[in-house]
C-alpha cells in the first residue's frame, strides 16, 4: 500500500512539474498547489473555494495535503491545463474580460462558472446574455446627493452606440445619454460596499462622472459589464476599420492604475495640504473628497516624459504649505509642478511606481488632442 502511495505521488508530481501547469488555470497566479479531479486543471487556492462551490461540476483535492489514487492521476495527466482550457475556453469572444488573480471575487467566480458550470465557450457562435448588442434591466444606483442605492432602468444600445438610465420605470427620456465610447467600467466592491459594485465612468465636457451601481445577481452585473465591451468593441470596429482586434481590444474597459488617499496643496503651493482620494485612470490624474464623488474637483493631465513631464520622490526645498504626512511627491510638468503628500512610504513608492509607468510611454494622436486637461489647475 505504502509502494502504491509513493508511486502516485510520483507519478502526481510530474504531472505538477508540467510547464502547462504551473499557472493556475483560472486566473494565472503561479505555483497552483490545488487540482480539480473532475475537470483535471491544476489551480489556486483562491480559485479552488470557487470551484468548491459548484460541487456538481468540480471536486478540489490539494496536491499537497490530500491522498490522490492512481485513477485520478492518470485523470490529470491525460488531461491538465493546456487539453482543459482547449475545451472550455475555445470560443471566448475577444471583447470578454478573463480575470487574473488581482481581480475581485465576482468577476473571477463568474469566469468559472461560465467557463465549466455554463460552458459558454465551447461552442462557436453561441448566443450569449452580453453579445447581442442591446442589454435592459434594472441597477441598483447610488444617488449624487443623498447616497442612497435605488433602483433604475438602465439601456445600452449597439445600434444608437449609447449606455441610458432612466429615474423611473415609465420614464420616456433617459437622465443620461452616454456615447459608448467615452464609457470605462471597473468593479469596486471595497469602495462601493458591495462585492458587486461596478463604477461606471464617463466623460462629460471633457470632465469626469462617476456613477456607482450593483445588481445583486454576479451574474447579471458581470454580464452588463462584458455587454459594455462587447458594444464598445463592435462600436470601434466601425469607427476605426484598419485596426487589429487586439488594438481594439486594448481600448475596451480598463482597471484605474492607482487609486488612495493623498494629501495636495493648491498653485501657490504656499496652502494648507488637504487630504483628498486620487484616482490614475492612465493619464488623468483627478481628486475626490470622497472616494464615492459623482464629479472630480479637479483633475490634471499627465504625459510623457518626452513632452517634459517627470516625476520626483520629496518636494522641493522650502515647501511652505503645512502637511501631516511626510512621504513627498512632485509631479512636474511643462505648465508647474504638482505636490503631494503620503501617510507612508509604501504609498510614496506606489504612486511613483504608477506615475512613472504612465511617463515612460509614448502619447498616442488621441491623447495629445487631450492635453487640454493640463491646464485644469487643482482647486482647494
Amino acid at each position: 500500500m505504502a509502494a502504491g502511495n509513493e508511486r502516485s505521488m510520483k507519478a502526481l508530481k510530474e504531472v505538477w512539474k508540467r510547464a502547462e501547469n504551473s499557472l493556475c488555470a483560472d486566473c494565472g497566479k503561479p505555483d497552483p498547489d490545488w487540482a480539480s479531479s473532475t475537470l483535471g486543471v491544476f489551480i489556486c487556492l483562491s480559485c479552488s473555494g470557487i470551484h468548491r462551490n459548484i460541487p456538481s461540476i468540480s471536486k478540489v483535492k490539494s496536491l499537497k495535503m490530500d491522498y490522490w489514487d492512481d485513477a485520478q492521476v492518470q485523470f490529470l495527466a491525460k488531461h491538465g491545463n493546456a487539453v482543459t482550457k482547449a475545451i472550455y475556453e475555445a470560443h471566448i469572444p475577444i471583447y470578454y474580460y478573463q480575470p487574473t488573480y488581482n481581480d475581485c471575487q465576482v468577476l473571477r467566480e463568474q469566469w468559472i462558472r461560465a467557463k465549466y458550470e455554463r460552458k459558454e465557450f465551447t461552442e462557436p457562435g453561441k448566443q450569449l446574455p452580453y453579445s447581442d448588442g442591446v442589454k435592459e434591466g434594472i441597477l441598483w444606483k447610488r444617488g449624487r446627493d443623498n447616497g442612497q442605492f435605488l433602483p433604475r432602468k438602465f439601456l445600452l444600445s449597439e445600434r444608437e452606440g449609447c449606455l441610458k438610465y432612466f429615474t423611473k420605470q415609465d420614464a420616456k427620456e433617459p437622465k443620461i445619454n452616454v456615447k459608448i465610447d467615452v464609457i470605462n467600467a471597473t468593479f469596486q466592491p471595497e469602495k462601493i460596499g458591495n462585492p458587486n459594485g461596478l463604477q461606471i465612468t464617463y466623460l462629460k465636457d471633457n470632465k469626469t462622472r462617476n456613477i456607482f451601481v450593483y445588481h445583486e445577481s454576479g451574474k447579471e452585473v458581470v454580464d452588463w459589464f462584458n455587454a459594455i465591451r462587447s458594444v464598445q468593441f463592435h462600436y470601434l470596429k466601425v469607427a476605426f476599420p484598419i485596426a487589429s482586434d487586439n488594438e481594439i481590444k486594448n481600448r475596451l474597459t480598463r482597471n484605474f492604475l492607482k487609486e488612495g488617499y493623498m494629501e495636495k496643496t493648491g498653485p501657490k503651493q504656499r496652502e494648507a495640504f488637504k487630504k483628498r482620494w486620487f484616482t490614475l485612470d492612465h493619464r488623468r490624474l483627478m481628486y475626490f473628497k470622497d472616494p464615492l464623488d459623482a464629479f472630480a474637483k479637479g483633475e490634471v493631465f499627465v504625459g510623457s516624459g518626452d513632452n517634459g513631464y517627470s516625476v520626483q520622490k520629496g518636494l522641493p526645498s522650502g515647501t511652505q504649505g503645512n502637511f501631516s504626512w511626510h512621504y513627498g511627491i512632485t509631479i512636474v510638468t511643462p505648465d508647474r509642478e504638482y505636490l503631494f503628500t503620503c501617510e507612508t512610504e509604501t504609498d510614496q513608492l506606489e504612486w511613483v511606481r504608477a506615475f512613472t509607468s504612465v511617463i515612460n510611454q509614448a502619447m498616442t494622436p488621441q491623447e495629445y488632442a487631450s492635453k487640454c486637461l493640463d491646464a485644469v489647475s487643482f482647486p482647494s
